[in-house]
């Protein structure tokens, strides 16, 4: 009996000396404040206490946010047996003992019993794994409280069989409503004592509270019983109390939990928003928490490569620096350091595009493993066995260190990953890197160097050319061929910003994506022969800015106006670009009478095209005195004989023809014709193209010959030429002409 007398004036003694935050810890539901959306009238939990029909619970939310008020409320409330534990003190043999108790009250008594676990997070794999089967078969009913996201720190398997109820930091108006009930309270509060409190010192208190009711609590506490009474016997708290008593704002950060987490997350998107203000804030509470600034410095280093990159190299530089210089200088002065970083990284221009990687990356893990190309393997151990590095060019040997040539696997040909940004030192870049590429794709499409002899002898068959295109590519460098001489044309242009641009054959785009970057306030129309042009010329521009994208054309010159005018009704242009637009054209007259329909006054036409009649002769490329005199003779007639069809719209016309087309459609032209040499090696395919026998698209050299020789007259032609020329380096000679026409004197 005695002991019982002890027990009970101890507690007594507990409850009068306890810190006022735990005497005023609500005991029912209606003294509880704050958390409507949870325990408000009509809400689940609250229905569910009132009901003490509880399932597992687990509260979620930060400290001073009534997760364990909720636990005694429930303790108070219901009729089940309460079990109350903390994971940083208990361990398995606590957990067990809980259980046996639950088990003798359920089978003696049919009581349930509430096991409440505080910090539950704290507990170990193993522990929580203790309780599963417990809280499966019913023998407890666990609230759990933490606050730690329960989703990534407990058992997954105890989550699921729990309802989770996140709490919020509490509103100003909840502590308020906190502060004066302890103000009111005369047996847990200071309803006793004659506290005068100025509005201005609780609205301090709440506010560095931060949300945290056992913060007011503790500060209004404080700076009561440390006023002394005044002679009325009245204790005043004013703001200067209220400073002294709670000095420092309650900041919630735990480096290993959600806020950690959240604020690092804000931080960065602060900085990706290029918002310096926010940046600084976030990097303010993250150093005043005590987060440790190496790690805030790997995440602007990770920051400086992913969300800047090349849009300014000088950032990861800048953050690199700021983190050595804070190794040697550490806080409080590093914090300048800290501060530089920041703000640099914050205002620096933009750009992403270092995710191209991980486009690669992907593509790597999903494609077919392809082979390097032969030419890009390494030559020091089986050049000679396996011809590993032939081929390769050294682009340093070439005009502004660069030289056209496959790179990518035959199956990723055409693949872009990198999309430089328009930001800072990536703008500058963006132009070089698009227009290598629009040269490169230009001499891949239309299969470099092959498509002369192509358009006047080849039959267009199965045979794949893919790889034929590219090898001829790497030798005559026909990327900066065709570079320059879309340079050349945009010259002989004269484009101004505001131009309307047509160009009259894009085909791969070469002239159409160099006339937007040059008249980017004007616009620029394009032609496409094919569908299967149009269709690509319309993706890629699909990249751009709408207000930005070339208006795309699809049909043949013949029906150019209507074509233009179906697009934009009465539209003329300031000038008209093509290359080899009129070189396979079957009536030149009227096609160039389609350009001045759609000439703007005073604009121009500027062309570059191939003349095939100025195209280079198969009979030059061999020494034939192993040949008959007469074969020999015959072989020269036959192929220039190829040259004169009078039928043939692409070989019966030559430059004077163009001087009057020009003429008679009243324009002036200006004309210059110069003869291009560059290499081309004689494959097996190409030969196989030479001498095609298919009765498909154009006749093949050999074919043509045979309109003049007999058959075996060509099988010898085509054993000396494959004798002779396979895989042999020559010359190639190309006649074409630059011109520029209007209607004014130029």
């Amino acid at each position: 009996m005695s002991s019982d007398l002890f027990d009970v004036r101890r507690q007594d003694l507990l409850e009068t000396e306890q810190p006022l935050a735990a005497r005023m810890r609500p005991r029912t539901l209606d003294e509880f404040v704050g958390q409507d959306h949870i325990i408000g009238p009509g809400r689940l939990l609250r229905r569910a206490i009132q009901a003490d029909q509880l399932s597992s619970l687990i509260f979620y939310g930060p400290p001073g946010t009534g997760k364990t008020t909720l636990a005694r409320i429930i303790a108070n409330t219901t009729k089940a047996h309460f079990i109350a534990i903390n994971a940083v003190l208990a361990g398995v043999k606590d957990i067990r003992s809980g259980i046996a108790t639950a088990q003798e009250r359920r089978g003696m008594y049919g009581q349930k019993t509430i096991l409440f676990i505080d910090e539950v997070h704290r507990f170990n794999k193993a522990q929580q794994d203790a309780l599963l089967p417990h809280v499966e078969n019913g023998t407890v009913i666990l609230i759990g409280a933490t606050t730690e996201n329960p989703y990534f720190e407990v058992n997954k398997a105890l989550v699921s069989r729990s309802r989770i109820f996140q709490l919020k930091s509490l509103t100003e108006s909840d502590l308020r409503k906190i502060a004066r009930m302890a103000l009111s309270d005369p047996i847990r509060g200071y309803a006793k004592l004659d506290v005068r409190m100025d509005e201005e010192a609780l609205d301090h208190l709440v506010n560095v509270a931060n949300g945290d009711a056992r913060a007011v609590l503790n500060a209004l506490e404080l700076a009561i019983e440390t006023t002394p009474a005044q002679a009325d016997g009245t204790h005043t708290i004013d703001l200067a109390v209220a400073e002294e008593s709670i000095q420092r704002r309650a900041v919630l950060y735990d480096k290993e939990g959600d806020v950690h987490f959240d604020t690092i997350s804000a931080f960065i998107k602060s900085l990706r928003g290029s918002d310096p203000d926010a940046a600084l804030y976030w990097l303010a509470k993250m150093v005043y928490a005590g987060e440790d600034p190496r790690f805030i410095f790997r995440r602007m280093l990770i920051f400086a490569a992913e969300d800047i990159g090349l849009a300014d190299p000088n950032a990861i530089r800048v953050v690199t620096s700021c983190a050595r210089a804070f190794d040697y200088v550490g806080l409080p002065e590093g914090r300048f350091h800290l501060a530089e970083a920041c703000l640099y990284v914050a205002t620096a221009p933009k750009s992403n595009s270092t995710l191209a990687f991980f486009e690669a990356l992907n593509m790597v893990e999903q494609e077919p493993e392809s082979e390097v190309p032969t030419h890009l393997r390494d030559a020091s151990r089986d050049r000679e066995g396996f011809g590993h590095g032939e081929g390769y060019l050294y682009p340093h040997a070439f005009r502004d260190h660069w030289v056209a040539q496959q790179y990518l696997p035959d199956l990723l040909q055409g693949k872009t990953f990198y999309n430089p940004s328009d930001q800072g030192y990536e703008a500058g870049i963006a132009e070089g890197v698009a227009r290598r590429r629009e040269a490169q794709l230009a001499a891949m499409v239309e299969g470099a160097i092959v498509a002369i002899p192509e358009v006047l002898t080849f039959s267009g068959t199965h045979v794949d050319r893919q790889t034929d295109r590219w090898l001829q590519r790497t030798i005559s460098n026909a990327g900066e061929r065709l570079g320059k001489l879309r340079d050349r044309l945009m010259e002989m242009a004269q484009l101004q910003r505001h131009h309307l641009v047509l160009d009259v054959n894009a085909g791969s785009g070469l002239l159409t994506w160099e006339a937007s970057r040059r008249a980017p306030e004007g616009g620029i129309y394009a032609l496409a022969r094919s569908e299967q042009d149009a269709k690509a010329l319309k993706q890629i521009a699909s990249a751009l800015p709408d207000l930005r994208q070339p208006a795309i054309l699809q049909g043949e010159l013949d029906s150019l106006s209507h074509l233009v005018n179906a697009e934009t009704p009465g539209l003329q242009f300031d000038v008209i670009l093509g290359r080899n637009a009129l070189t396979a054209c079957a009536d030149k007259r009227a096609a160039i009478r389609q350009f001045v329909s759609c000439l703007a006054p005073g604009g121009r036409i500027v062309l570059a095209d191939a003349i095939p009649r100025h195209t280079q002769r198969l009979h030059q490329l061999v020494d034939t005195t192993s040949l008959s005199p007469e074969l020999a003779e015959n072989l020269i007639m036959a192929e220039e004989a190829i040259y004169e069809d009078p039928l043939d719209p692409m070989v019966n016309w030559d430059v004077e023809d163009l001087d009057s087309h020009f003429s008679e459609a009243g324009l002036v032209m200006a004309r210059v014709m110069e003869v291009e040499v560059t290499e081309l090696r004689v494959t097996s395919s190409i030969l196989d193209h030479w001498f095609s026998r298919s009765s498909e698209g154009r006749p093949s050299y050999g074919q043509r010959l045979g309109d003049n020789l007999p058959p075996e007259d060509i099988s010898k032609l085509e054993s000396l030429f494959r004798s002779q020329l396979s895989n042999r380096l020559v010359h190639w000679h190309s006649g074409i002409v630059y011109l520029t026409a209007s209607a004014d004197a130029l």
